[in-house]
């Protein structure tokens, strides 16, 4: 017998990246969350009615081509608290942090428990991915960045620039490492 399946919680994620006419780039994240039936958030006094908006939340970070934030701003179009909005003051903190390696433990430290909103703070770790996404044409003249040995930053960075595949071998083969064999 198929088992059947029936919808409870839709949540809508969407990052879009910007390039501005005065040299700057922007990327905005937004969550949208949704039920199939009328719900009243839990201690909450405001009924949702089914398929409008529970959290519709945002963050524009603007950015510039080092990834480093210049201004943030936070959008606030439907929440289940009258409090939610403040959520997004902590965000400012954000300004000169540049969205590279550590950006989501800064991200913690900064943001976490009460002093920012959840969904907005969970938004801010794909954002720095779309940012860097966004400015990669930026980066493609530019010389490959390595370590203090001179092996390439890519290299383990994930599964594809793993030292054990194809693309290193074919790139890099000084750094290529063969597979491991199984027993």
């Amino acid at each position: 017998m198929p088992v059947t399946r029936k919808p409870l919680h839709t949540r809508r994620i969407e990052l879009q990246a910007y390039e501005r006419s005065d040299g700057l780039f922007e990327v905005e994240g937004r969550v949208v969350d949704t039920k199939p039936y009328d719900f009243v958030p839990i201690r909450g006094t405001r009924s949702v009615p089914a398929g409008q908006a529970i959290h519709d939340l945002g963050v524009v970070l603007a950015f510039d081509a080092q990834l480093r934030v210049q201004e943030v701003r936070t959008l606030s179009d439907a929440y289940p608290y009258a409090e939610c909005p403040e959520g997004g003051r902590a965000l400012q903190s954000l300004v000169g942090l540049s969205m590279t390696r550590g950006w989501n433990a800064e991200v913690r430290q900064r943001l976490g428990g009460e002093r920012s909103c959840t969904h907005l703070r969970e938004l801010l770790g794909p954002m720095a991915t779309a940012a860097f996404q966004a400015i990669s044409l930026l980066r493609a003249g530019q010389p490959e960045r390595l370590d203090a040995q001179g092996r390439p930053l890519k290299i383990d960075s994930c599964y594809a620039y793993g030292a054990e595949r194809e693309l290193v071998r074919v790139n890099w083969p000084q750094f290529h490492r063969p597979p491991a064999q199984a027993d």
